[in-house]
């Protein structure tokens, strides 16, 4: 059985959409990510316009990072201050990266550029997450000492407008994350993804947030990005299909439980070595889809 999808205009199995929905679903519940950096990149490989693949993956993340925020919210682990910071800049991004994505579709260029984007990202993500894993696994743990977190704010404090974050017990100008959360709306605008996996870091080490309160603030963040950019794309550029959407959720929200079920059974920094390789995995087979002669090397269209 198929079904045809209005936006992407092609018709698709609506179970093998499910069955990847479920399948970065469970990788999302074992190790801990948003799944939208593996996600985009299966939907290219299944036939789906890389266009329509970024901008509806962004409705997905929305859904799916409502009913991460909520356990988070139980816990008072939101720093909802610093969220909108975040969000403003963000819908910024957003808005230059949807633009960006526009003249570049407007080129012809948009899916090439999707590509080495990844390619690039999902190269550097990859080879940092497997070499910081391998350290973890071979590292002696009797020699192991206790990290420190660094909280070397001076720097933000001295820019204009400081101002006291209570939940995260800083004190520093909201100009730095104004300007993280831009780069974060632009990364989800063109690439498709929450943004988490680089946002997280970057608000422990350049923010120098507590790790209590970071996860709770980016889903905070990326749920209103995400819905901007997802609406934006839309308006813009017509490349959010809904039906796409609910197939991938209906299968993520079954996935993810499994997935998380199944992670405590494996130790972290095996978790993070088997997802460095996965994300190797992906951008590998993304470089060769550049340079490997396509099947069909000249398409006929009505214009």
């Amino acid at each position: 059985m198929q079904i045809y999808l209005p936006i992407a205009e092609m018709p698709v199995d609506p179970f093998v959409i499910v069955l990847l929905g479920g399948a970065v679903g469970f990788l999302s519940g074992l190790f801990g990510v948003g799944g939208g950096f593996l996600m985009t990149p299966l939907l290219i490989f299944y036939g789906i316009p890389p266009a329509v693949a970024v901008g509806t993956q962004g409705a997905q993340i929305v859904a799916s990072s409502v009913t991460g925020l909520t356990a988070h919210l139980r816990r008072k682990a939101v720093d909802f201050q610093m969220g909108r910071f975040l969000v403003l800049g963000g819908a910024f991004g957003a808005l230059a990266g949807v633009g960006l994505f526009r003249y570049l579709r407007a080129l012809g260029q948009v899916e090439v550029f999707i590509s080495l984007a990844y390619v690039a990202f999902l190269g550097l993500i990859g080879a940092l997450m497997l070499a910081e894993s391998l350290r973890a696994i071979l590292r002696d743990p009797a020699k192991a000492r206790p990290r420190r977190r660094s909280r070397r704010t001076a720097w933000m404090a001295a820019l204009p407008w400081p101002m006291r974050f209570r939940r995260s017990q800083l004190y520093i100008s909201p100009l730095p994350p104004v300007v993280l959360g831009f780069f974060g709306g632009v990364l989800s605008a063109i690439l498709g993804v929450g943004g988490g996996f680089a946002m997280v870091p970057a608000m422990i080490y350049i923010l120098n947030m507590p790790t209590n309160v970071v996860i709770g603030t980016s889903l905070f963040q990326i749920i209103f990005v995400m819905a901007i950019t997802t609406v934006l794309h839309a308006a813009a550029n017509q490349t959010v299909d809904i039906f796409l959407a609910l197939l991938l959720l209906t299968g993520g929200v079954v996935g993810a439980q499994l997935g998380a079920r199944a992670g405590v059974f494996i130790k972290a920094a095996q978790l993070r070595a088997l997802l460095a390789l996965l994300v190797l995995a992906v951008c590998t087979r993304l470089v060769f889809g550049l340079i490997l002669p396509p099947d069909e090397p000249f398409v006929v269209e009505v214009l």
